[in-house]
């Protein structure tokens, strides 16, 4: 296919030899399929802010390290430096995320390079060496239901030990590869000291049980976020720690309601987003 404008950087740098076609044509990302000295590999290219569906909302920016406080002045602003600002902020957090991550042993991409608001990243491959699905677009048995469930468990709990919440972790942003689950697009990631970032952290596995739950209804009567979060804030947590999935919460219940509707709107957000070709 011709090759994207947006692309054009990245091959005069030598970064891609060829545009193979477009994978996905989301609302904050399009994802194209690319050769790489004759390897398959994924280019994300991020939208422009008024292009796109996510928002940089308070819950997500909170405790971002903002590299100076000329750049700070900037983006609490709405000045083209600021919006210029915003943008590379955004684009860097899912990029210094994924090389955070992938150092600590989450499954995520392997990132390769980011170049002119271009993210070159491995193809994450089926067992017929096709881009892998995502878990939204898989039929789960019972059985591969409470398993997937429980990899999932355990590589959030890999992330909060690398002190990472990834902030939208559902069926839309895990992929089904050849040899496992992968976890992808993490740039609303927020870091795990921020003042919200359990009620993040509590929506996320939340939403996993919502969407494993369908499959496996006990699921749904799991506390995970509890147990693990109080695990963490006691120094306690580490990546082997054993769960139980269970937690006596004496002080006042959370409104259950409140959280499954933040659940709901979350999911048609991300319904939206991702809507488009693979």
């Amino acid at each position: 296919m011709k090759t994207p404008a947006r692309l054009l950087p990245l091959q005069h740098a030598d970064l891609i030899d060829e545009v193979v076609g477009q994978l996905q044509s989301g609302k904050e990302a399009e994802v194209y399929l690319v050769r790489v000295e004759g390897v398959i590999r994924c280019a994300k290219v991020y939208k422009e802010a008024n292009h796109r569906t996510f928002t940089q909302k308070t819950q997500y920016t909170e405790g971002r390290k903002i590299r100076n406080s000329r750049q700070a002045r900037a983006m609490e602003g709405n000045s083209k430096y600021g919006r210029k600002e915003r943008e590379s902020e955004w684009q860097n957090t899912e990029v210094e995320t994924l090389y955070l991550l992938a150092a600590a042993g989450v499954r995520v991409p392997q990132p390769l390079a980011f170049y002119e608001g271009v993210l070159l990243l491995e193809m994450v491959a089926d067992q017929d060496g096709d881009p892998a699905p995502r878990l939204s677009d898989v039929v789960l048995t019972a059985v591969q239901a409470r398993a997937y469930f429980q990899v999932m468990i355990r590589e959030a709990v890999r992330m909060l030990c690398a002190g990472i919440v990834h902030g939208d972790l559902s069926e839309f942003n895990v992929l089904k590869a050849h040899d496992g689950l992968v976890i992808i697009d993490l740039p609303q990631a927020v870091q795990a000291t921020a003042n919200n970032a359990f009620a993040i952290f509590e929506r996320d596995l939340l939403q996993l049980a919502a969407f494993f739950g369908r499959s496996a209804p006990e699921i749904k009567s799991t506390n995970y976020a509890k147990e693990i979060w109080q695990l963490y804030r006691n120094g306690k947590l580490r990546p082997d720690t054993q769960l139980t999935g269970k937690f006596a919460d004496s002080s006042k219940n959370a409104d259950v309601g409140e959280v499954m509707a933040e659940i709901d709107e979350a999911r048609a957000e991300a319904l939206m987003r991702h809507r488009g070709p693979r």
